[in-house]
Parts: C-alpha cells; structure tokens; sequence
C-alpha cells in the first residue's frame, strides 16, 4: 500500500512538472511574440495597463497550475471528486481578483484589485446561488483634473500654509449583489468539478480617496471633502466563466476564470470644486480582469460533515 501511494506521488510530480514545463515554453513563446509585435507598436508594449495584465497572467498561472495537475490526481493527495451525483450544501467563499478598465472607468482609474466573499447554496443539479460582495482599490489615477486648484504651477501640493506637501490619492469602492449560476461537469465520473458559468446583479460604488498624514487641507476636512471624491454609484451585471472544482474529501474546493463587469452608474454629487461643474452625469464603467477564490464547504450529509 505505501508503495502504491508512492508510486501516485511520483505520478502527480511528474504531472506538476509537465504543466510547469509547458507554461515556460508559453512564456518563451509569448516573449518572442511580444519582441516581433513591439518592434511595430513599441508605445503599446511599454504602457503600465500591459505590463501590469502581463505579471498577473503570469503570477496566476504560477498559483493554479499545480493545483490543476494535482486535481488530476486528487483521488491520492485530496480525495477523488467522483461519485454518483454532485454536492449539495452551503458555500462560505473568499475570493479576489485583478481588473483591467474601460469605458469611463479607465478615464479616472488605472489596474485594480478586488478582495471579498459570497455566501452561496449549491444544488445537487449544479446549480447555485447566493450573495457575494467585494472591496475595490486601486493607486493609478487618469483624471488630471484632480485638485488642480490646490497645486502650484511646478505641479506640487499646497497646504494651509501654501507649502509643498504629498498627497496620496487612490480608487476605492465596493459591489454587492446577488449571484447565481451552474457547474456544467466536464464528465459524467467527476460530477464535482467543471466549467462554471455564472451571472451577478447588483450595486456598486466607487470614488477618489485621499489622504494626507498632516490632515493640513482645509479643503479636504469634512463634508469639503466630497467636493473632490468623484462618487459613482449604480447596478451592475457581472457575466463569470472559470473552472470549479471540489474534492471528495473537501481538501480542495476552488474557482478560477475570467469575469466582466459593466456598471450603469452615474456621478452624484451636485458640485465638484477641481471641476467647477456638477458631477451627475450618466456613465458605463466596465472592468475585465482574472478573477479565483476559495470554497469553505458545509455539504449536506447524514452526518454533518465540515469541509473546507
């Protein structure tokens, strides 16, 4: 018996190093392109927005892919996800993501990340639903018209007492809404894991942060503060497709893919001062980025079971 489980070790080893074989050769691959294109449209290869969505395709192929060999052998090292019929029970999930913009939202915002949770029901037919929130942020901004009023001439900050001081500015804003969606397995033997396709409705918020350690802005003390914060909020759908997968044992329950956001928001304060206007007019913020999280099980069985 130890031998045997050895000997499937051995076996999963030689998957992992498979997988991390052919991502080096991609990347080779990748590379060369990247050479051969850049030499038309070197500007493009150069900007933060590829540079950035080039790393995290990379960091998230590091972080997934031996998980993804291993599931091929997780009836040694996490509990098979065979069996007659899916999964039935409760969902608590921690996920996060990186988003790239556009339409107006990569006019005020550059990349960004995302970090939240759901708390969902799946169906023995694959089926599921639930809530899920997640905290937006981000530190690249687009819109130059920020506190232009309160920057001399060199570009710098003033203060109350008209001294050159920092400021950090940054993105910061949240969705909440309901989700729900199916698990199409991808055989007949392995009911619990599969491509999942799902769709969330709801409402989400975003605005510009400051922030200054010697709070020496009167402009930017209380309620003044709203005068340059860009509030955008409104509904939002967000179409998922990913890979899902839940072990037999529960050792191993997670999701990973690419999702789309599209807000239908609109500013909503009356004035701006940087801007001299109102700030209430329609817009359609998207973000598209690579989304993964994690599942904390409770399945419904005879005996009640916690995985996680």
């Amino acid at each position: 018996m130890p031998l045997r489980r050895c000997e499937r070790t051995l076996r999963t080893l030689k998957i992992s190093f498979f997988y991390a074989s052919a991502s080096l050769r991609l990347c080779e691959k990748t590379s060369r392109c990247e050479k051969a294109l850049s030499a038309r449209n070197p500007a493009f290869f150069r900007k933060p927005v590829f540079l950035a969505m080039q790393k995290t395709l990379a960091f998230f192929l590091l972080l997934f892919l031996p998980f993804a060999s291993q599931a091929q052998q997780d009836e040694d090292l996490f509990g098979s996800t065979g069996g007659s019929a899916a999964k039935q029970g409760l969902l608590i999930g921690a996920q996060g993501g990186y988003d790239i913009p556009f339409g107006d939202m990569a006019k005020n915002f550059g990349p960004s990340w995302r970090v939240g949770g759901s708390l969902q029901y799946r169906l023995q037919n694959n089926w599921q639903f639930g809530v899920k929130g997640d905290f937006l942020f981000g530190t690249e901004m687009r819109d130059d018209s920020l506190l232009w009023n309160l920057k001399d001439v060199s570009g710098y900050y003033l203060n109350d007492e008209g001294r050159r001081v920092g400021m950090e500015i940054a993105e910061r804003g949240y969705m909440l809404g309901l989700t729900g969606g199916k698990m199409i397995p991808l055989s007949k033997a392995h009911p619990n894991r599969g491509l999942l396709v799902q769709l969330t409705a709801g409402f989400m918020q975003h605005k510009v942060f400051y922030f200054n350690l010697q709070d020496n802005f009167a402009q930017l003390r209380g309620d003044y503060k709203k005068g340059y914060d860009r509030l955008t909020n409104g509904v939002f759908l967000e179409p998922y497709v990913g890979y899902q997968h839940f072990s037999e044992n529960g050792l191993v329950n997670f999701h990973v893919g690419i999702g789309a956001t599209l807000g239908f928001t609109a500013g909503r304060r009356d004035w701006q001062f940087d801007l001299a206007r109102p700030y209430n007019q329609s817009r359609l913020d998207g973000l598209i980025g690579i989304r993964a999280g994690w599942y904390f099980a409770i399945y419904k069985k005879r005996s009640e079971d916690v995985f996680y």
